[in-house]
Protein backbone atom coordinates (compact mmCIF):
# COMPACT_ATOMS: atom_id res chain seq x y z
CA UNK A 1 0.00 0.00 0.00
CA UNK A 2 0.99 3.60 -0.63
CA UNK A 3 0.28 6.53 1.33
CA UNK A 4 -0.34 10.20 -0.90
CA UNK A 5 -1.77 13.15 -0.78
CA UNK A 6 -1.84 14.12 3.61
CA UNK A 7 -3.12 17.13 4.32
CA UNK A 8 -4.17 19.27 7.37
CA UNK A 9 -7.52 21.16 7.12
CA UNK A 10 -8.62 24.46 9.08
CA UNK A 11 -11.07 22.40 11.05
CA UNK A 12 -8.95 20.77 12.65
CA UNK A 13 -9.35 17.59 10.28
CA UNK A 14 -6.70 16.00 8.17
CA UNK A 15 -7.17 13.93 4.87
CA UNK A 16 -4.65 11.21 3.33
CA UNK A 17 -5.26 9.19 0.46
CA UNK A 18 -4.28 5.50 0.72
CA UNK A 19 -3.70 3.05 -2.06
CA UNK A 20 -3.51 -0.58 -2.25
CA UNK A 21 -1.68 -2.13 -5.19
CA UNK A 22 -3.32 -3.98 -8.18
CA UNK A 23 -2.30 -7.76 -6.22
CA UNK A 24 -3.29 -6.52 -2.77
CA UNK A 25 -6.98 -5.98 -4.28
CA UNK A 26 -6.79 -8.92 -6.83
CA UNK A 27 -6.27 -10.56 -3.61
CA UNK A 28 -8.73 -9.34 -1.41
CA UNK A 29 -11.30 -9.81 -4.32
CA UNK A 30 -10.18 -13.32 -4.81
CA UNK A 31 -10.72 -13.61 -1.14
CA UNK A 32 -14.22 -11.64 -1.22
CA UNK A 33 -15.36 -14.70 -4.18
CA UNK A 34 -13.90 -17.79 -1.72
CA UNK A 35 -16.05 -16.48 1.03
CA UNK A 36 -19.28 -15.94 -0.76
CA UNK A 37 -18.97 -18.61 -3.25
CA UNK A 38 -21.65 -21.54 -1.04
CA UNK A 39 -23.91 -19.41 -1.32
CA UNK A 40 -23.75 -18.63 -5.26
CA UNK A 41 -25.76 -20.84 -7.35
CA UNK A 42 -25.51 -20.60 -10.97
CA UNK A 43 -27.63 -22.74 -13.23
CA UNK A 44 -25.42 -25.59 -14.80
CA UNK A 45 -22.77 -25.84 -11.67
CA UNK A 46 -23.44 -27.35 -8.18
CA UNK A 47 -24.86 -24.74 -5.38
CA UNK A 48 -21.15 -23.20 -4.49
CA UNK A 49 -19.51 -24.69 -7.37
CA UNK A 50 -19.19 -22.27 -9.99
CA UNK A 51 -15.82 -20.72 -11.17
CA UNK A 52 -15.13 -16.80 -10.31
CA UNK A 53 -14.77 -15.97 -13.98
CA UNK A 54 -18.89 -17.47 -14.76
CA UNK A 55 -19.86 -15.78 -11.71
CA UNK A 56 -18.37 -12.56 -12.88
CA UNK A 57 -19.58 -13.08 -16.24
CA UNK A 58 -22.79 -13.45 -15.28
CA UNK A 59 -22.85 -10.67 -12.24
CA UNK A 60 -20.32 -8.40 -13.55
CA UNK A 61 -16.59 -8.16 -12.67
CA UNK A 62 -17.22 -5.72 -9.65
CA UNK A 63 -19.63 -8.04 -7.94
CA UNK A 64 -16.87 -9.07 -5.21
CA UNK A 65 -15.20 -5.51 -5.24
CA UNK A 66 -17.40 -4.13 -2.15
CA UNK A 67 -16.61 -6.80 -0.34
CA UNK A 68 -12.57 -6.62 -1.46
CA UNK A 69 -12.81 -2.99 -0.84
CA UNK A 70 -14.31 -3.41 3.06
CA UNK A 71 -11.06 -5.90 4.04
CA UNK A 72 -8.80 -3.52 2.75
CA UNK A 73 -9.98 -0.58 4.22
CA UNK A 74 -9.23 -1.01 8.09
CA UNK A 75 -5.37 -2.36 6.41
CA UNK A 76 -5.42 0.89 4.17
CA UNK A 77 -6.32 3.47 7.15
CA UNK A 78 -3.72 1.84 9.46
CA UNK A 79 -1.02 1.89 6.98
CA UNK A 80 -2.21 6.07 6.48
CA UNK A 81 -1.87 6.81 10.47
CA UNK A 82 1.69 4.62 10.54
CA UNK A 83 3.00 6.53 7.28
CA UNK A 84 1.48 10.11 8.08
CA UNK A 85 2.26 10.07 11.63
CA UNK A 86 -0.95 12.21 12.48
CA UNK A 87 -2.59 11.35 15.83
CA UNK A 88 -6.39 11.29 15.28
CA UNK A 89 -9.43 10.88 17.94
CA UNK A 90 -12.58 9.82 17.49
CA UNK A 91 -13.64 7.41 13.76
CA UNK A 92 -12.56 8.16 10.97
CA UNK A 93 -14.30 8.65 7.70
CA UNK A 94 -13.92 7.19 3.90
CA UNK A 95 -14.96 10.35 2.03
CA UNK A 96 -13.89 8.59 -1.17
CA UNK A 97 -12.75 4.98 -2.55
CA UNK A 98 -12.94 4.12 -6.17
CA UNK A 99 -10.87 1.49 -8.21
CA UNK A 100 -7.86 2.81 -9.97
CA UNK A 101 -6.96 2.94 -13.95
CA UNK A 102 -4.90 0.32 -12.88
CA UNK A 103 -7.35 -2.00 -11.06
CA UNK A 104 -6.18 -1.20 -7.71
CA UNK A 105 -8.13 0.59 -4.93
CA UNK A 106 -7.68 4.58 -3.47
CA UNK A 107 -9.53 5.40 -0.45
CA UNK A 108 -9.85 8.97 0.96
CA UNK A 109 -9.85 9.23 4.87
CA UNK A 110 -10.65 12.10 6.71
CA UNK A 111 -9.84 12.35 10.22
CA UNK A 112 -10.13 14.74 13.34
CA UNK A 113 -7.09 15.72 14.67
CA UNK A 114 -5.34 14.97 18.46
CA UNK A 115 -5.83 18.54 19.87
CA UNK A 116 -2.75 20.60 20.43
CA UNK A 117 -2.24 22.08 23.55
CA UNK A 118 -1.14 25.18 24.99
CA UNK A 119 -0.06 25.13 28.55
CA UNK A 120 -1.30 28.12 30.79
CA UNK A 121 0.44 28.73 34.42
CA UNK A 122 1.00 25.44 35.91
CA UNK A 123 3.27 26.41 38.18
CA UNK A 124 2.73 28.34 41.29
CA UNK A 125 -0.78 27.79 40.55
CA UNK A 126 -2.61 29.67 43.75
CA UNK A 127 -5.46 27.33 45.71
CA UNK A 128 -7.29 27.22 49.15
CA UNK A 129 -5.99 24.64 51.44
CA UNK A 130 -8.48 23.87 53.94
CA UNK A 131 -7.65 23.16 57.63
CA UNK A 132 -6.91 19.86 58.72
CA UNK A 133 -7.75 20.52 62.39
CA UNK A 134 -10.24 18.15 63.80
CA UNK A 135 -12.09 19.50 66.73
CA UNK A 136 -13.54 18.63 70.04
CA UNK A 137 -17.17 18.85 69.12
CA UNK A 138 -16.40 16.90 66.37
CA UNK A 139 -15.22 13.96 68.25
CA UNK A 140 -17.32 14.23 70.65
CA UNK A 141 -20.42 14.14 67.48
CA UNK A 142 -18.68 11.48 66.30
CA UNK A 143 -18.76 9.46 69.78
CA UNK A 144 -22.28 10.40 69.73
CA UNK A 145 -23.10 8.70 67.22
CA UNK A 146 -21.48 5.63 67.60
CA UNK A 147 -23.52 5.60 70.97
CA UNK A 148 -26.82 6.37 69.14
CA UNK A 149 -25.83 2.98 66.77
CA UNK A 150 -25.55 1.26 70.03
CA UNK A 151 -28.56 2.24 71.64
CA UNK A 152 -31.43 -0.34 72.87
CA UNK A 153 -34.72 0.05 71.51
CA UNK A 154 -37.30 0.32 74.68
CA UNK A 155 -41.37 0.20 74.49
CA UNK A 156 -42.91 2.55 75.80
CA UNK A 157 -46.76 3.08 77.34
CA UNK A 158 -47.54 6.94 76.57
CA UNK A 159 -48.53 9.39 74.24
CA UNK A 160 -46.32 10.14 71.48
CA UNK A 161 -43.56 12.70 71.51
CA UNK A 162 -41.16 14.06 69.08
CA UNK A 163 -38.36 11.35 68.83
CA UNK A 164 -40.09 8.55 69.08
CA UNK A 165 -40.10 5.56 66.76
CA UNK A 166 -43.88 5.33 65.92
CA UNK A 167 -45.18 1.95 64.42
CA UNK A 168 -48.24 2.64 62.62
CA UNK A 169 -50.69 1.65 60.05
CA UNK A 170 -51.96 4.03 57.55
CA UNK A 171 -54.58 4.59 54.35
CA UNK A 172 -54.89 8.03 52.25
CA UNK A 173 -57.76 8.52 50.65
CA UNK A 174 -58.09 11.66 48.20
CA UNK A 175 -61.82 12.27 47.48
CA UNK A 176 -63.15 9.59 49.63
CA UNK A 177 -60.91 7.08 47.36
CA UNK A 178 -57.61 5.32 48.26
CA UNK A 179 -54.85 6.66 45.80
CA UNK A 180 -51.97 4.39 45.10
CA UNK A 181 -49.14 4.58 47.44
CA UNK A 182 -50.81 5.58 50.51
CA UNK A 183 -51.70 2.51 52.27
CA UNK A 184 -49.22 0.82 54.79
CA UNK A 185 -49.07 -1.55 57.60
CA UNK A 186 -46.67 -2.05 60.49
CA UNK A 187 -44.86 1.27 59.25
CA UNK A 188 -41.72 2.78 61.54
CA UNK A 189 -41.67 6.73 61.14
CA UNK A 190 -39.65 8.21 63.65
CA UNK A 191 -41.14 11.49 64.64
CA UNK A 192 -39.61 14.65 64.07
CA UNK A 193 -37.76 12.85 61.06
CA UNK A 194 -39.59 15.14 58.44
CA UNK A 195 -39.34 11.71 56.04
CA UNK A 196 -43.62 12.12 55.53
CA UNK A 197 -45.30 14.90 53.80
CA UNK A 198 -45.33 18.27 56.49
CA UNK A 199 -47.74 18.32 59.25
CA UNK A 200 -48.09 14.56 59.48
CA UNK A 201 -45.76 13.28 62.14
CA UNK A 202 -47.01 16.76 64.31
CA UNK A 203 -50.19 15.14 64.01
CA UNK A 204 -49.65 11.66 65.46
CA UNK A 205 -47.59 13.13 68.62
CA UNK A 206 -50.22 12.96 71.37
CA UNK A 207 -51.69 9.71 70.23
CA UNK A 208 -52.12 6.78 72.20
CA UNK A 209 -51.23 2.96 71.71
CA UNK A 210 -54.34 1.57 69.72
CA UNK A 211 -55.60 4.79 69.35
CA UNK A 212 -56.83 5.36 65.52
CA UNK A 213 -56.85 8.99 63.94
CA UNK A 214 -58.09 10.95 60.79
CA UNK A 215 -55.09 12.95 59.56
CA UNK A 216 -55.39 16.31 57.65
CA UNK A 217 -52.81 16.67 55.22
CA UNK A 218 -52.24 19.02 52.04
CA UNK A 219 -49.41 17.86 49.98
CA UNK A 220 -47.19 20.73 48.49
CA UNK A 221 -47.37 21.81 44.49
CA UNK A 222 -44.22 20.21 43.78
CA UNK A 223 -45.11 16.82 44.97
CA UNK A 224 -46.12 14.23 42.13
CA UNK A 225 -48.44 14.99 39.59
CA UNK A 226 -51.59 13.28 40.72
CA UNK A 227 -51.29 14.84 44.44
CA UNK A 228 -49.98 18.13 44.09
CA UNK A 229 -51.42 20.04 46.06
CA UNK A 230 -54.09 18.26 46.73
CA UNK A 231 -56.01 17.81 50.05
CA UNK A 232 -56.23 13.91 51.57
CA UNK A 233 -57.28 12.00 54.45
CA UNK A 234 -55.26 9.43 55.83
CA UNK A 235 -56.76 7.35 58.48
CA UNK A 236 -53.87 6.16 61.02
CA UNK A 237 -53.92 3.65 63.69
CA UNK A 238 -50.56 3.91 66.04
CA UNK A 239 -49.60 0.14 67.28
CA UNK A 240 -46.59 1.07 68.98
CA UNK A 241 -43.94 3.47 70.44
CA UNK A 242 -40.25 2.68 71.09
CA UNK A 243 -37.69 4.72 72.43
CA UNK A 244 -33.84 5.10 72.76
CA UNK A 245 -31.86 4.25 75.12
CA UNK A 246 -28.63 5.19 75.02
CA UNK A 247 -25.37 4.03 76.63
CA UNK A 248 -23.58 5.24 79.29
CA UNK A 249 -19.99 7.09 78.03
CA UNK A 250 -17.63 5.76 80.18
CA UNK A 251 -14.81 2.82 79.75
CA UNK A 252 -17.61 0.12 79.66
CA UNK A 253 -18.98 1.40 77.18
CA UNK A 254 -15.07 1.92 75.01
CA UNK A 255 -14.74 -1.76 76.05
CA UNK A 256 -18.13 -2.91 74.72
CA UNK A 257 -17.37 -0.85 71.04
CA UNK A 258 -13.47 -1.20 70.40
CA UNK A 259 -10.67 -2.66 71.52
CA UNK A 260 -9.71 0.09 74.09
CA UNK A 261 -10.36 -0.30 78.04
CA UNK A 262 -11.06 3.17 78.17
CA UNK A 263 -13.28 6.08 77.10
CA UNK A 264 -10.34 8.45 76.67
CA UNK A 265 -8.35 6.20 74.84
CA UNK A 266 -11.27 5.18 72.16
CA UNK A 267 -11.76 9.06 72.01
CA UNK A 268 -8.26 9.37 71.02
CA UNK A 269 -8.39 6.54 68.58
CA UNK A 270 -11.56 8.49 67.05
CA UNK A 271 -9.90 11.97 66.78
CA UNK A 272 -7.08 9.44 64.81
CA UNK A 273 -9.15 8.04 62.62
CA UNK A 274 -11.28 11.67 62.02
CA UNK A 275 -7.63 13.58 61.10
CA UNK A 276 -6.31 10.65 58.80
CA UNK A 277 -9.29 10.93 56.80
CA UNK A 278 -9.92 14.76 57.17
CA UNK A 279 -6.21 15.20 55.64
CA UNK A 280 -6.97 12.74 52.94
CA UNK A 281 -9.88 14.99 51.98
CA UNK A 282 -8.23 17.90 52.32
CA UNK A 283 -5.43 16.56 49.94
CA UNK A 284 -7.60 15.10 47.48
CA UNK A 285 -9.92 18.81 47.49
CA UNK A 286 -6.00 20.66 47.09
CA UNK A 287 -5.14 18.72 44.64
CA UNK A 288 -8.64 19.02 42.63
CA UNK A 289 -8.20 22.34 42.52
CA UNK A 290 -4.77 22.85 41.41
CA UNK A 291 -5.42 20.30 38.36
CA UNK A 292 -8.91 22.42 37.50
CA UNK A 293 -7.07 25.25 37.64
CA UNK A 294 -4.16 24.03 35.36
CA UNK A 295 -6.83 22.67 32.91
CA UNK A 296 -8.76 25.92 32.30
CA UNK A 297 -6.07 27.95 32.26
CA UNK A 298 -4.69 25.72 28.75
CA UNK A 299 -5.46 26.41 25.55
CA UNK A 300 -6.61 23.23 23.41
CA UNK A 301 -9.31 22.42 20.60
CA UNK A 302 -10.95 19.49 22.74
CA UNK A 303 -13.03 17.87 19.53
CA UNK A 304 -16.32 17.13 20.68
CA UNK A 305 -15.53 13.19 19.89
CA UNK A 306 -13.61 13.10 22.52
CA UNK A 307 -15.41 14.44 24.98
CA UNK A 308 -18.80 12.28 23.73
CA UNK A 309 -16.36 9.04 24.25
CA UNK A 310 -15.32 9.97 27.44
CA UNK A 311 -18.71 10.42 28.28
CA UNK A 312 -19.93 6.87 27.02
CA UNK A 313 -17.05 5.32 29.00
CA UNK A 314 -18.15 6.91 32.36
CA UNK A 315 -21.41 5.86 31.81
CA UNK A 316 -20.45 1.86 31.25
CA UNK A 317 -18.12 1.95 34.08
CA UNK A 318 -21.26 3.03 36.24
CA UNK A 319 -23.24 0.60 34.71
CA UNK A 320 -20.66 -2.39 35.28
CA UNK A 321 -20.15 -1.25 38.43
CA UNK A 322 -23.78 -1.75 39.44
CA UNK A 323 -23.44 -5.54 37.64
CA UNK A 324 -24.62 -4.40 34.43
CA UNK A 325 -22.72 -6.25 30.95
CA UNK A 326 -22.26 -2.93 29.92
CA UNK A 327 -18.79 -3.26 27.51
CA UNK A 328 -20.94 -4.26 24.09
CA UNK A 329 -24.41 -2.83 25.09
CA UNK A 330 -25.17 -0.06 22.20
CA UNK A 331 -25.53 3.18 24.06
CA UNK A 332 -28.76 4.43 23.54
CA UNK A 333 -29.93 0.89 24.75
CA UNK A 334 -27.87 1.70 28.25
CA UNK A 335 -28.75 5.16 28.35
CA UNK A 336 -32.53 3.80 28.06
CA UNK A 337 -32.13 1.41 30.93
CA UNK A 338 -30.27 4.00 32.91
CA UNK A 339 -33.19 6.38 32.26
CA UNK A 340 -31.16 9.21 30.67
CA UNK A 341 -31.78 11.27 27.14
CA UNK A 342 -29.91 13.19 25.40
CA UNK A 343 -30.72 16.29 27.75
CA UNK A 344 -30.18 14.76 30.72
CA UNK A 345 -26.56 13.38 29.44
CA UNK A 346 -25.53 16.79 27.99
CA UNK A 347 -26.66 18.44 31.34
CA UNK A 348 -25.46 15.78 34.36
CA UNK A 349 -22.61 13.45 31.90
CA UNK A 350 -21.00 15.91 29.43
CA UNK A 351 -19.16 17.84 31.50
CA UNK A 352 -17.52 16.36 33.77
CA UNK A 353 -16.32 14.22 30.65
CA UNK A 354 -15.13 17.29 29.53
CA UNK A 355 -13.20 18.23 32.76
CA UNK A 356 -11.78 14.75 32.51
CA UNK A 357 -10.53 14.93 28.75
CA UNK A 358 -9.30 18.67 29.35
CA UNK A 359 -7.20 16.84 32.61
CA UNK A 360 -5.59 14.59 31.02
CA UNK A 361 -4.50 16.90 27.75
CA UNK A 362 -3.10 19.25 30.36
CA UNK A 363 -1.03 16.23 32.23
CA UNK A 364 0.23 15.15 29.12
CA UNK A 365 1.00 18.37 28.32
CA UNK A 366 2.74 18.73 31.20
CA UNK A 367 4.64 15.28 31.43
CA UNK A 368 6.32 16.51 27.52
CA UNK A 369 7.28 20.38 29.57
CA UNK A 370 8.61 18.59 32.48
CA UNK A 371 10.56 15.84 30.81
CA UNK A 372 8.31 13.02 33.31
CA UNK A 373 9.64 9.53 32.69
CA UNK A 374 8.82 7.45 35.82
CA UNK A 375 11.87 4.87 37.33
CA UNK A 376 11.52 1.29 37.37
CA UNK A 377 12.15 1.52 40.72
CA UNK A 378 9.14 3.61 40.70
CA UNK A 379 6.70 1.72 38.25
CA UNK A 380 7.26 -1.58 40.40
CA UNK A 381 6.40 0.35 43.90
CA UNK A 382 3.23 1.82 41.31
CA UNK A 383 2.15 -1.53 40.51
CA UNK A 384 2.55 -3.29 44.39
CA UNK A 385 0.43 -0.20 45.26
CA UNK A 386 -2.36 -0.35 43.02
CA UNK A 387 -1.84 -4.11 43.63
CA UNK A 388 -2.33 -4.43 47.26
CA UNK A 389 -5.27 -1.58 47.09
CA UNK A 390 -7.80 -3.94 45.15
CA UNK A 391 -6.33 -7.30 46.80
CA UNK A 392 -4.58 -8.42 43.78
CA UNK A 393 -0.50 -9.82 42.35
CA UNK A 394 1.60 -7.16 41.00
CA UNK A 395 1.88 -9.41 38.00
CA UNK A 396 -2.11 -9.72 37.20
CA UNK A 397 -2.44 -6.16 37.19
CA UNK A 398 0.56 -6.06 34.83
CA UNK A 399 -1.20 -8.61 33.28
CA UNK A 400 -4.32 -7.14 32.87
CA UNK A 401 -3.78 -3.72 32.30
CA UNK A 402 -0.33 -3.79 30.09
CA UNK A 403 2.92 -2.26 31.08
CA UNK A 404 2.29 1.04 28.63
CA UNK A 405 -1.43 1.49 30.11
CA UNK A 406 0.08 1.52 33.74
CA UNK A 407 3.27 3.21 33.21
CA UNK A 408 1.09 5.84 31.43
CA UNK A 409 -1.02 6.55 34.66
CA UNK A 410 1.88 6.72 36.63
CA UNK A 411 3.07 9.26 34.18
CA UNK A 412 0.01 11.58 34.69
CA UNK A 413 0.12 10.87 38.54
CA UNK A 414 3.71 11.96 38.79
CA UNK A 415 2.99 15.44 36.52
CA UNK A 416 -0.02 16.16 38.86
CA UNK A 417 2.15 15.39 41.57
CA UNK A 418 4.77 18.40 40.09
CA UNK A 419 1.69 20.62 40.14
CA UNK A 420 0.25 20.05 43.55
CA UNK A 421 4.44 20.31 45.07
CA UNK A 422 4.44 23.83 43.21
CA UNK A 423 1.61 25.09 43.74
CA UNK A 424 1.12 28.07 46.14
CA UNK A 425 -1.25 27.58 49.52
CA UNK A 426 -3.42 30.93 49.77
CA UNK A 427 -5.99 32.25 52.50
CA UNK A 428 -10.07 32.16 51.25
CA UNK A 429 -10.26 35.80 50.80
CA UNK A 430 -7.07 36.06 48.69
CA UNK A 431 -9.07 33.65 45.95
CA UNK A 432 -12.01 35.50 46.10
CA UNK A 433 -10.05 38.68 45.54
CA UNK A 434 -8.06 36.99 42.87
CA UNK A 435 -10.91 35.65 41.07
CA UNK A 436 -12.93 39.03 41.10
CA UNK A 437 -10.33 40.42 39.83
CA UNK A 438 -10.44 38.14 36.87
CA UNK A 439 -14.20 38.80 35.96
Amino acid sequence: MIVKNVEKQENKTAVFTVEAEPAEFEAAVNGAYLKNRSQINIPGFRKGKAPRAVVEGMYGPEVFYQDAMDELAPKAYEKGLEESGLRVVGTPSIKNVEVTEARGVSYAFEVELYPEVTLGEYKGIKAVRASETVTDEEVDAELESVRKRNARKLSVEREAQMGDAANIDFDGFLNGERFDGGKAEGYSLTLGSGSFVPGFEEQIVGMKIGEEKDIDITFPEDYVENLAGKAVVFKVKLNGLTVDELPELDDEFAQDVSEFDTLEAYKADLRSGLEKRRADQVRDAFRAAVMKKAADGMKADVPDSMIRERAEEILRNYASNFGMDARNMPMEQLMSMMGLDEAAMTQSVMPGAELQVRTDLMLEAVIKAENIEPSEDELKAYVQRIAESVGREPEEMEKYFGREFILDELRKEQAGDFLVDNAVVVEEEEEESAEKSEE
